[in-house]
């Protein structure tokens, strides 16, 4: 009996790495959703003022579109911010902030070229969505969250990001 005990012991510990890196934990959609809400806070928008404040979400997971959800129930700017889920490119361009998730490279491109120069700050879940043109990138290393940022992409699209945010950005271009 003792050495089935063990045996299922053993089994449960070689697959539950698996399992918890197969899905990711809330801790982490929660901490990638501070990041964005700290984005916007840190990033200045070209005239004119802003009337509300539209977060969109394409291919993000459920998990991280769930957090922002939580963190969407406290003001970012001065405005609660409206939660839109777009399915096609075109509907992106009214969005202060995009967040692109697990998309293909080929709908990565479209949404980054459907954007051109729209005001529009793009943060990707993805290495793949900023190496496309996103003006932020998250980077999930082993124990914490880095980001990098895409300067000339963010001023092409006449968004102004803060010295601070720079500063604590694991790469600039």
């Amino acid at each position: 009996m003792r050495r089935k005990a063990s045996s299922w012991w053993l089994v449960w510990l070689l697959l539950a790495p698996a399992a918890a890196a197969a899905e990711p934990l809330p801790e982490e959609a929660r901490l990638k959703a501070a990041f964005i809400y700290r984005f916007a806070q840190f990033t200045d928008w070209p005239p004119p003022p802003l009337r509300g404040f539209v977060l969109c979400l394409a291919g993000a997971s459920p998990e991280l579109a769930s957090a922002l959800r939580e963190q969407a129930q406290r003001p970012w700017g001065g405005f609660t911010p409206e939660l839109q889920l777009p399915e096609r490119p075109e509907q992106a361009r009214h969005c202060q902030l995009l967040v692109l998730g697990g998309l293909t490279r080929d709908e990565l491109r479209r949404w980054v070229q459907a954007l051109g120069a729209s005001p529009v700050l793009l943060v990707a879940d993805s290495p793949e969505a900023f190496r496309a043109g996103a003006d932020i990138g998250l980077i999930q290393e082993p124990n914490s969250l880095a980001f990098r940022v895409n300067l000339s992409e963010s001023r092409r699209r006449g968004l102004v990001l803060s010295s601070q945010m720079l500063k604590l950005a694991r790469e600039v271009r």
